[in-house]
C-alpha cells in the first residue's frame, strides 16, 4: 500500500470513530429532551424541580461534548492525505524504529492489513514531541528513545 492509501484508510477510521461518538451524543441529547418533556408533565414540587435541574445539567454537559466533537470533525477536514512534507505535521505518517504514528486525533491503535498504526493528536504528549521532526531526528518518550525513520 502507498502512504496515501494508508493515510486514507486511517483517516476513514478516525472519521468513523468520531461519527459513532457524534451519534451517541445526539441520542443522549434526544433522550434528555424526552425526559425533560415527561418531567414537566409530572406533578410539581421539590422532587420535580430537582429532577428538571439534573436533566438541565445533563443536557448542558452533552452540549459541551457535542461542541468538542464538532471541533474534532473540523480538525479531520483539515487533513490532506495527498500532502507530503519532510517534517511531521497534521496528517503525517511518522515511521519510527518502534511505532508508526498517524498525526490526526487520539484514537489509539489501528490495524490495516498486518501493520499497526498509532493515531495520535498533534496536541497529545507524543504528538507534541513528533511535531516538526524530520527523518533522522530522535526523541524520548516515557523513558524510551525513538528514531524517526521516515515521514510521509
Amino acid at each position: 500500500m502507498t502512504a496515501v492509501e494508508i493515510k486514507t484508510e486511517l483517516l476513514q477510521h478516525c472519521q468513523k470513530q468520531v461519527d459513532n461518538r457524534y451519534s451517541k451524543i445526539k441520542q443522549t441529547i434526544a433522550d434528555i429532551e424526552e425526559s425533560l418533556l415527561e418531567e414537566s408533565k409530572s406533578s410539581s414540587g421539590d422532587k420535580h424541580e430537582t429532577g428538571r435541574a439534573m436533566l438541565q445539567i445533563d443536557r448542558e454537559n452533552a452540549g459541551k461534548q457535542l461542541q468538542e466533537i464538532e471541533k474534532i470533525v473540523q480538525l479531520l477536514k483539515k487533513i490532506d492525505v495527498n500532502a507530503t512534507s519532510d517534517y511531521a505535521r497534521l496528517g503525517s505518517l511518522v515511521y519510527t524504529d518502534k511505532f508508526t504514528y498517524f498525526l490526526s486525533i487520539s484514537i489509539g491503535n489501528v490495524t490495516i492489513g498486518r501493520s499497526h498504526y498509532l493515531c495520535v493528536a498533534l496536541n497529545s504528549p507524543v504528538g507534541l514531541l513528533l511535531s516538526g521532526k524530520k527523518k533522522g531526528d530522535e526523541f524520548s518518550f516515557n523513558g524510551n528513545g525513538y528514531k524517526i525513520m521516515s515521514v510521509k
